[in-house]
């Protein structure tokens, strides 16, 4: 189907009749005249004839011209879209959600074509996302062309839409029609009938069944990882793969497996069989080729199996099993743990977690030595106490540094023939217990128990205390590490508790053996938890957007919302839990739609303009009039053609801009300053790299005192870079692998001082496009630092001109740096010590080399924004180049004039 964004100009192929007519008058039949004088003139030859008709295939040549130019200007347009046909109020409304994130892309391509055709057809418009905080004013309508200006800062978020609540909102309003970009996947809320009764309502649809991943248990086979799809339908197989820390801290991928769906069914799972060093360094299970927030499921320590050591000793064997405290404890972590039992050196050598001694009062100085250093490293220490524990402490003389409290001589019985008082109940919680939100049986008590020492921060240390606040459960910090210690013994001589189901809990609430599980309703219950990281929509982990803490009851009971995205959250105790998008019994629901709305999938062929090619071939056909005109009159003979078809090939030469640049040259780019950008093998790429940066060598030349020569493209595969001081890499999908060799040479650029700008010009830096796809590929061999956003004080926005913001030719995207190390403030000035160097690597997505195009006669190539705000948008990214070139030649000059006024105080003293 062809339809015609301008069809009233086709009217204009009504005069083409009349054109004809007019044509084969021109020129008028001669008059005829008798001249005697005409006899003199006989045999002479006119070398200029003009005919007295024109041929009328020159006229049909003519007509066909312009009846191209007609068809072209009127904008023919193969499988148009009708998503915004009408003329009065259009409302957008989008999901926008975790299930957006797979085709976000194709999403805002369609959502562009909407709001240019309502433009067109000059329709009020309004834009709202179904994730977003609902506005305070009622609906109101602006401009379509005001809308497209924002499209790059958009972005799906990492839980579903509230659809109940804008259907509330928007009330009884009426007198406008709806485009819905649905992800169709839960309850409408009632908001599909309140649409329906504004209008008309057309629903874009996803074109791909959306996937889930549940939270990931253990049992006896090993990690399972369910998964679950919105629809039931043919068989199919899900990938897979599980990421954690490598030894040197990057992320890889640790372990793949694969979930069979089987025909009709809507929930499969993966077994993940993998070692339990490997199991214990898992941070996140993602299906593989679906980015989203739902298709990823964070790890914590509630999935890992520890492993835990039982400390031995002669005495201990010699103790009847079933009255051992080793029995007691094995019993207990046997389920959760891994659990190893032996002599000190043993279990070092098998890096334990969590080392337990039970009643065990001194060690060899070797081993309590090597002790300390493995808890000082990370380890938990966890000790229990005992006759030979109380013991030691009536014959101690200095403090135990294996012991988190000093404990007092002797012991403390409660009942029995030998005193009066009674066995003690456990007491509450303290705030800031690990163990907040148990709940204590009434039916446990202690009949004895070493007592600690008081000490002004004894409250800080106690976790767990009886009813009358003398310590059950102590715990301290040593390094890395943590000592902890129960102040009755492990098994049933001194209390009830390793009888209870309550001695496990606090066990696993301790971070000693996981429970195969994730955190439960009763584990986050009691407590506040601050979010420390969270998932986008995309499914990467960052800073929270809302650091705010959330109750412990809100975080388990209520859906995901803007307060609650899933991440990781922390305890006040320290304990971090991974909160994810979906619960264990968590389904997709299908969404039911309105009847009456129209549905359009994704899929659908998108529009293609023909305008263009009717209008090259009315080009085409007019280089052929001209032609076929002179030669009609004569004049298409001898080296009078030469000029005018030179012309013509001239006037259809596009402007090159890689004539802008020069060819790789060792020579002169050791001896001049260049610039250079990476040759991507994408033509257009290329050119716009060109022009950038002879735009951007232009304007410093113009405004400072560094005058580079015509910049550079280069191959780092097979050309040496290190004489460039500022190298420009585009980003593109289909670049070309490096090799080992260009690995080489770009990690010894990077440490010799060199800067890279990478920019995936898509204005969608870290979201999941093809070109960030790339990037991560590109970097992943690469001897890059750690990296931010740049800071407001940073060096790169004062080294020239004085910068806030970093627009290219796009003007939402971050910029990012080198993350500053050593931030400390430097008296009497504004600025703090950032970086002393530097920053090797800066990444952005706002296509600097399009803002920063220029023609050879100083014009801009590619436009930047719309009116005079895009033109200060272009200047603005102007003086970010300038800014670069200026950091990369001066280094943290800018940086030291801080300290200025502090030296010449020196100075003068």
């Amino acid at each position: 189907m062809i339809a015609f964004l301008y069809p009233f100009l086709l009217f204009a192929l009504l005069a083409l009749p009349v054109l004809w007519l007019l044509l084969r008058a021109v020129p008028p039949a001669p008059v005829r005249r008798p001249f005697a004088a005409v006899r003199l003139l006989l045999g002479l030859k006119d070398p200029e004839n003009t005919p007295a008709r024109t041929p009328w295939w020159l006229l049909l040549l003519r007509l066909t011209a312009l009846a191209a130019a007609i068809i072209g200007f009127a904008a023919p347009v193969l499988n148009p879209k009708t998503e915004a046909a009408g003329s009065g109020p259009l409302l957008i409304v989008m999901d926008a959600s975790w299930a957006s994130a797979p085709d976000w892309t194709a999403r805002s391509q369609r959502l562009e074509a909407v709001l240019n055709e309502a433009a067109r057809d000059g329709r009020p418009s309004a834009l709202h996302l179904l994730t977003s905080p609902i506005p305070a004013s009622p609906l109101e309508f602006g401009t379509a062309q005001d809308l497209l200006a924002t499209l790059p800062g958009l972005a799906p978020a990492p839980y579903a839409p509230d659809r109940a609540a804008w259907a509330e909102w928007l009330g009884g309003a009426t007198g406008f029609d709806t485009v819905w970009f649905t992800d169709a996947l839960g309850e409408d809320g009632g908001l599909g009938d309140v649409l329906a009764a504004a209008g008309d309502v057309q629903i874009v649809l996803p074109d791909t069944p959306a996937f889930a991943l549940l939270p990931p248990s253990l049992d006896e086979t090993g990690l399972i990882q369910p998964v679950i799809r919105a629809s039931a339908g043919a068989a199919y197989t899900a990938n897979l793969v599980a990421y954690g820390p490598a030894p040197g801290g990057a992320e890889v991928a640790l372990w793949r497996a694969t979930a069979a769906f089987s025909a009709n069914d809507t929930a499969a799972s993966a077994l993940f069989d993998m070692p339990l060093e490997l199991r214990n360094r898992i941070s996140r299970i993602a299906l593989a080729g679906v980015a989203s927030a739902g298709t990823v499921a964070l790890a914590d320590d509630g999935l890992r199996r520890r492993k835990v050591g039982l400390l031995t000793t002669s005495s201990a064997s010699e103790t009847p099993p079933l009255v051992s405290p080793h029995y007691y404890l094995m019993n207990a972590l046997a389920p959760s743990a891994e659990l190893v039992e032996a002599d000190m050196p043993t279990l070092m050598a098998t890096a334990p977690d969590v080392i337990v001694l039970a009643d065990i009062a001194t060690l060899p100085d070797a081993d309590t030595a090597a002790l300390q250093a493995w808890v000082e490293d990370g380890g938990t220490l966890l000790r229990f106490a005992g006759p030979r524990v109380a013991q030691a402490a009536a014959e101690q003389v200095e403090t135990n540094p294996l012991l988190p409290v000093h404990l007092r001589a002797g012991g403390r019985a409660l009942g029995g023939a030998m005193t009066w008082a009674e066995p003690r109940p456990l007491g509450d919680w303290p705030e800031a217990s690990p163990f907040a939100g148990l709940v204590v049986p009434d039916d446990v008590t202690v009949t004895a128990q070493v007592l600690a020492q008081p000490d002004p921060d004894l409250p800080n240390k106690v976790i767990a205390q009886l009813a009358d606040g003398t310590p059950l459960v102590t715990w301290s910090r040593l390094g890395q590490g943590r000592l902890v210690l129960f102040h009755v013994t492990a098994n049933a001589e001194w209390s009830d508790l390793p009888l209870s189901g309550l001695f496990v809990d606090m066990l696993e609430r301790l971070a000693i053996g996981a429970g195969g599980q994730g955190a439960t309703a009763a584990d986050l219950a009691g407590q506040t938890w601050l979010p420390t990281a969270t998932l986008d929509g995309f499914g990467r982990l960052g800073q929270p957007a809302l650091a705010v803490a959330v109750a412990g009851e809100t975080l388990s009971d209520s859906p995901r919302d803007i307060s609650t995205p899933p991440g990781l959250y922390e305890s006040a105790s320290g304990r971090q839990v991974a909160i994810n998008l979906f619960g264990p019994e968590a389904a997709l629901v299908p969404l039911p739609l309105p009847a009456s709305a129209t549905r359009i999938s994704l899929a659908d062929t998108p529009p293609q303009p023909l305008g263009q090619f009717f209008l090259l071939a009315a080009l085409c056909l007019l280089v052929l009039d001209i032609l076929a005109a002179t030669f009609v009159s004569g004049r298409l003979i001898g080296g009078r053609v030469a000029p005018l078809v030179l012309a013509v090939l001239l006037a259809g030469q596009p402007h090159s801009a890689e004539a802008q640049g020069q060819p790789y040259d060792a020579q002169i780019a050791a001896t001049d300053t260049v610039l250079a950008y990476v040759i991507t093998g994408d033509t257009r790429t290329d050119t716009a790299s060109a022009a950038g940066l002879y735009g951007l060598s232009r304007t410093l030349f113009e405004r400072t005192s560094i005058e580079p020569a015509a910049p550079m493209g280069v191959d780092p595969n097979s050309e040496d870079i290190t004489f460039f001081p500022f190298l420009y890499w585009p980003v593109t999908p289909n670049q070309t692998s490096l090799s080992d060799a260009a690995i080489s040479r770009i990690n010894a650029y990077l440490r010799g001082g060199g800067m890279i700008m990478f920019d995936t010009q898509d204005a969608y830096l870290g979201q999941n496009t093809e070109n960030a796809r790339m990037l991560q590929r590109i970097a992943a061999n690469l001897d890059i630092p750690a990296l931010a956003p740049i800071e407001s004080d940073h060096v790169l926005g004062r080294s020239f001109y004085l910068l806030e913001t970093y627009p290219g030719r796009w003007g939402n995207g971050t910029l990012w740096v080198e993350a500053p190390v050593n931030l400390t403030a430097i008296d009497g000035s504004p600025f703090r010590n950032l970086n002393d160097g530097v920053t090797p690597v800066v990444i952005t997505g706002n296509d600097f080399a399009a803002a920063w195009a220029m023609g050879e006669d100083g014009r801009p190539l590619y436009p930047v924004g719309a009116g005079m705000a895009g033109e200060r948008q272009r200047e603005i990214a102007r003086r970010v180049g300038v800014n670069l070139i200026m950091y990369v030649m001066t280094g943290n000059y800018k940086s030291d004039q801080v300290h200025v006024p502090a030296l010449l105080e020196r100075l003068g003293q």
